[in-house]
């Protein structure tokens, strides 16, 4: 498996950017986040309503999920090289391209800057709740893009960088688990009522698993930001800014994103019906607009393209060495 890592990396990668995620095609992050809520289900029924109870039960749901997203995987492709090798290739592209995003986050960050341009507001309202988490009936025009662009920053590390990261190391079974922990805290990983016991288990892994990822995603947009950007800038925001938020990786990318478009992002947002208070991330050197979100998307890509370069490389040298 290791043998074919480059190969698989590059192949993955030219596949999501031509097909992205076909709707006729069964997704395994939807069959993660079935999985996700059937064990939820289950497992509130089984422990008692009390916090050590629901923090039981999240630590159970998540190492259930973590197994079987790994081995499940592991085991289908082994077999598949223990057949023939290219069939395992074939597989471990096919799987790979699954689970990168590029392309998806682009479609779909993209449908808000269309709605924008040709649409109403409410309809862009409506494409960019698609993407985000937080409520986003009553956002402005301004807030309706800051909220794409906040997306497809924190998204080239969650839903590109790291998954190449773990691939690298990896390959597809890694690159599954990753994939497993990250649609976890999306879906349990939230501080309130329901889920601030349940979800700990499954917000914290997630922290630790994204920390390297989020900063090398941080220092390859730097430097896909000497594309057409502001690299010094860039880097500027990201020294001073890089630690603003709850999260310990989300401010990472979003830093850079500021500071590459000299625009500022974050601030206070509304999740269910209650505001919460989040410091500023870079500078308001000017107004977000429209056109912000297409080149979040250019810069994304720029780092996308750096970080396969990157990843594919370290593998295709460890190759080597191993041959030696």
């Amino acid at each position: 498996m290791l043998r074919y890592r480059a190969a698989v990396m590059l192949g993955a990668f030219v596949l999501d950017f031509l097909m992205g995620d076909p709707a006729w095609l069964p997704h395994p992050v939807v069959m993660m986040g079935k999985l996700i809520s059937f064990l939820e289900n289950k497992l509130r029924k089984s422990f008692p309503k009390t916090d050590r109870g629901e923090r039981i039960a999240g630590t159970i749901l998540v190492l259930i999920v973590c197994v079987l997203c790994f081995c499940v995987p592991f085991l289908v492709i082994w077999f598949a090289y223990r057949t023939y090798p290219y069939i395992g290739v074939a597989f471990e592209i096919f799987f790979c391209g699954q689970l990168l995003a590029a392309r998806s986050l682009r479609s779909e960050s993209m449908k808000v800057y269309e709605k924008l341009k040709n649409g109403t507001l409410d309809e862009a309202r409506y494409a960019v709740s698609m993407i985000v988490g937080r409520d986003t009936g009553n956002l402005s025009r301004e807030g309706v893009t800051r909220a794409a662009v906040e997306t497809v920053a924190e998204n080239t590390s969650d839903g590109v960088i790291a998954p190449m990261f773990y691939m690298a190391l990896g390959g597809a079974p890694l690159m599954f688990l990753y994939k497993a922990i990250n649609t976890m805290d999306s879906m349990l990983g939230y501080k309130n009522e329901r889920y601030l016991w349940f979800g700990r288990c499954a917000a914290k892994l997630d922290d630790a698993a994204n920390y390297v990822p989020a900063r090398l995603s941080a220092l390859l947009m730097i430097a896909a930001s000497t594309a057409g950007f502001d690299p010094a800038n860039a880097f500027r925001i990201y020294k001073r800014d890089r630690r603003k938020h709850a999260s310990p990786n989300s401010a990472q990318t979003e830093s850079v994103m500021a500071g590459a478009l000299h625009i500022q992002l974050a601030g206070d947002a509304s999740y269910f019906g209650k505001i919460y208070k989040k410091p500023f991330i870079g500078n308001p050197d000017r107004e977000v607009e429209d056109e912000d979100i297409p080149r979040a998307c250019r810069l994304m890509y720029f780092t996308s393209i750096i970080g396969l370069a990157v990843f594919a490389g370290i593998s295709y040298i460890f190759k080597v060495f191993r041959m030696i």
